[in-house]
């Protein structure tokens, strides 16, 4: 018996772990890649659901004349759908019950059926996680974006931590800009409801879970030292860019 070191990936997923923290975190990132890859889906624009309103299944979307059924008959729809339940049991039990809808109909999809198929696919696709942020001046909204990062981060206090640096640049131009009007602004508080990424732009000590983001991404904690800005926690549900970065419905 020969002790090969700390384990790192298993069945197709990676191993990340924080001993001190009594931690561990499994990702998919790499197999969801080749599956996206596999059935052409890997430069499909990312969905916010994993299934969307308009997909009304029922057998009278199986298949209905012979054109329909050369389609389908050339179609990975179970191969696809195997992918599907391979990462819904692993890492994303969030896409059960839409993978449970499309299976229903495996034997005799029909065309609206795989479109269904291919929206689950393309909500597996998380490996960027999306900016939001928004400024208010007056109580005004004057600046906001929502865009998908140019990085693959590797948890969401990753993500959080990558989005509040990219707010905080922009913070600077707006400070300058405004400056140039004539009206400075020396207090400015920039808010985030992620607790832990607050606790690691406030704490210049090291980190080994974000040593291999880029260096740039930790513009913030200079502005922190130099007490340009200030940085606070705000509730989830009080936090105007939730609605920048999350599906939601009316």
């Amino acid at each position: 018996m020969k002790d090969l070191g700390e384990a790192r990936q298993i069945l197709d997923m990676k191993i990340t772990r924080d001993i001190n923290a009594g931690k561990l975190w499994l990702s998919q990132s790499d197999y969801i890649e080749k599956v996206l890859c596999r059935f052409k889906m890997d430069i499909a624009k990312p969905v916010g659901v994993p299934l969307g309103s308009q997909f009304k299944l029922s057998n009278k979307d199986s298949l209905k004349d012979d054109s329909e059924k050369e389609r389908m008959r050339i179609t990975p729809y179970a191969s696809a759908i195997g992918s599907l339940m391979y990462a819904m049991v692993c890492t994303r039990p969030d896409i059960a019950d839409a993978v449970g809808v499309v299976n229903r109909f495996m034997g005799n999809p029909g065309v609206m059926h795989w479109e269904a198929v291919k929206w689950i696919l393309s909500d597996l696709d998380k490996r960027r996680s999306t900016t939001g942020y928004v400024f208010t001046y007056g109580g005004t909204a004057v600046s906001w974006i929502s865009k998908l990062q140019k990085i693959v981060t590797l948890s969401t206090t990753e993500a959080e931590y990558v989005a509040v640096t990219e707010a905080t640049k922009e913070l600077v131009w707006l400070q300058n800009f405004l400056n140039e009007l004539g009206r400075p602004q020396e207090d400015v508080t920039l808010y985030s409801d992620s607790q832990s990424a607050i606790h690691l732009a406030k704490n210049p000590a090291f980190h080994s879970r974000i040593k291999h983001i880029e260096v740039k991404y930790h513009f913030i904690r200079q502005l922190l030292e130099k007490k340009v800005l200030q940085l606070k926690k705000v509730p989830g549900e009080r936090n105007p860019a939730d609605m920048l970065t999350k599906t939601v419905a009316y």
